[in-house]
Parts: C-alpha cells; structure tokens; sequence
C-alpha cells in the first residue's frame, strides 16, 4: 500500500532563505505521526506543500500518491487541516463558520449525521457556537476549527499546533478525538510543541531541523538515543558499588535516594547487578520524548521552549 504522504528530497526556498533542504518524510495509511522541530525548522512550510498552497523548489511531495499542486481541489475533500492561529470571518457566529468549513468539504451531505457529530462536538469543546467569530478569544477559534475539522470524516487530519490556546481540560477532548478518528482508519500529521501530547498519541515521530529530517521511527526506536533514569533508596556506606555498576553515569545521592542514569539499551543488564546490591524502592524511568528531543536541540532557545510546555 502507498503511503499516505510520501515526501522525498524537498527542497523550498524564498529567496536566499532555505526553508527545507532535502527533506524526506513517509506516513503510512492509519498512522498517527509526530512531526517535531523547534520555530523555524520547515515543519509549517511542509505542511503548506503538503495543502497545495505552496509550490515546493525541488523535490516531490505526494499526497494520496497525487500531487498536491495540482490536485489540491479533489485532495480537499480528504483533508482535514487545523492550523496553529485560526481566523475567522467576523460577522459569522461560530456555528455558521463550521457548517461552512463542513459543506466546503461535501460532509453535510447525510445531514442529520452531519448535525449529530456537530452537536456531540460543540458540547464536548464547550463552545458557544451563537457568538460572532469577533467576539471569540484564541481557544475559542481553535475549537470552532477542531470541531469543523472533525465533524466531518477525514481520510487524513493535518494538525499544525492544533491545542495552542486551549486549557488542559479541553486537551483531554481532543486526545479523544484524536483516538477515535485513528480507531476509524484515519491518518494523522500531528505538528506540536506539547511533546507529552505527542507522546501520549503517535506511532512514530519524525524530528527535523533546518529543513532535514535527522531522524524517524517508533518512540522505543527513539529512545536509545537517550537514557533512562534509575533511582532506588540511599544505602550508606555503599556508594562506591553503585558508580561501579556498569553503566551507571552521573550518580547523585539527594533526599534519601540515589540517582543516576544509564543508556537505554543497557538497563536489562543493569538490573541483575542491582539485584545482588539488594536495592529497594526502585525506579526506572524511560526517557521522555522531551529528553530526546533537547538531545538534539541543546541551544537555549529550544530549552526554555521545551521547559515552557512541562
């Protein structure tokens, strides 16, 4: 089966600027995909291609194995896309601007369906859909596009940081969402910042910088490239057999309990050797998806970016 969006050597440039450099990125049909990388990394771009609203420099895009510059019109209709900062039309309420977004897109066709997953929606996001789309703050707007986005069925859902602005309660929401539309068979291309939402909902992840992809896969192929954490209660005197262990690296004591860290693909051989240390209280913490993307992107910017989010 041909991958649902199959990106090879693409190459954007405006100008002297160039936003991707080569960039290869693969999604198969029914996967929920991270696309990660810091502000400026090409992922708004890519994505711009991927909706035919740009036209790439080099390279190929394909998108249901079509291309989507000149098949964008027909592409549409199998496209959901929720953008990071939504605007509105000022004088439509928000119940106009979804049933509008929903007929653009031929979903409004079995209409009391329609109107089912419409309603169950509204309520769900808690949105007042009477309001003119002036009078919406910035989470509001992202509801009215998340609820269009998913009141209508999606062969693929493109998200663009879709939760910016909305509270923790209302991210719930769309994690759900998120579940049932890849239970029914969709895609997903999930661009965001909020690395423990990743987390929580894609199959594989793709990092990019500086318009490359630099690297791809499951978050247990990811992983090794980082380590876990260990930690068990403090036994005096014994310090010196615990930096011995093999593998161990940085060990700290701290409130009662020593810490430190090994290479993920070396905990299976660490554990019999605390075993016979007699340890208790372990703890054995598998690397973030924040661990492993500040592994790659250490400069300051990224990190209060990353610390942000926590």
């Amino acid at each position: 089966m041909s991958p649902v969006i199959d990106i090879r050597g693409l190459d954007k440039r405006f100008g002297s600027t160039v936003a991707l450099d080569g960039l290869d990125l693969e999604v198969g049909a029914g996967e929920v995909h991270g696309f990660l990388g810091p502000n400026g990394a090409g992922k708004s771009t890519t994505i711009r291609i991927l909706l035919g609203l740009a036209r790439p420099s080099g390279g190929e895009a394909r998108l249901f194995d079509r291309d989507p510059w000149r098949d964008s019109a027909e592409l549409h209709r199998r496209v959901a896309y929720v953008p990071g900062d939504v605007s509105l039309w000022p004088n439509l309420s928000g119940g106009e601007a979804i049933d509008l977004l929903s007929r653009l897109r031929g979903g409004t066709t079995d209409r009391r369906a329609y109107e089912e997953r419409r309603d169950r929606l509204v309520e769900a996001f808690q949105l007042d859909p009477r309001k003119k789309g002036r009078a919406y703050s910035k989470g509001n707007r992202q509801k009215v596009a998340l609820v269009a986005a998913f009141a209508t069925p999606a062969d693929l859902y493109v998200l663009d940081e879709p939760t910016s602005g909305l509270d923790p309660l209302m991210g719930e929401v769309f994690n759900r969402e998120i579940a049932r539309v890849a239970a029914e068979g969709a895609t997903v291309l999930l661009s965001s910042h909020i690395l423990s939402e990743v987390e929580l909902l894609c199959d594989r992840v793709s990092i990019i910088r500086a318009g490359r992809r630099i690297e791809s896969g499951t978050l247990a192929d990811l992983r090794h490239l980082t380590r876990s954490s260990i930690a068990f209660a403090h036994q005096p005197g014994r310090e010196a057999e615990v930096e011995a262990l093999d593998g161990a690296h940085d060990v700290v004591v701290n409130s009662g309990r020593v810490q430190f860290t090994v290479d993920s693909d070396r905990v299976a051989a660490l554990l019999p050797q605390l075993g016979r240390l007699g340890v208790q209280g372990l703890t054995v913490a598998p690397p973030s998806l924040e661990e492993l993307f500040l592994r790659h992107y250490g400069d300051a910017e990224v990190v209060e970016g990353a610390e942000a989010t926590r």
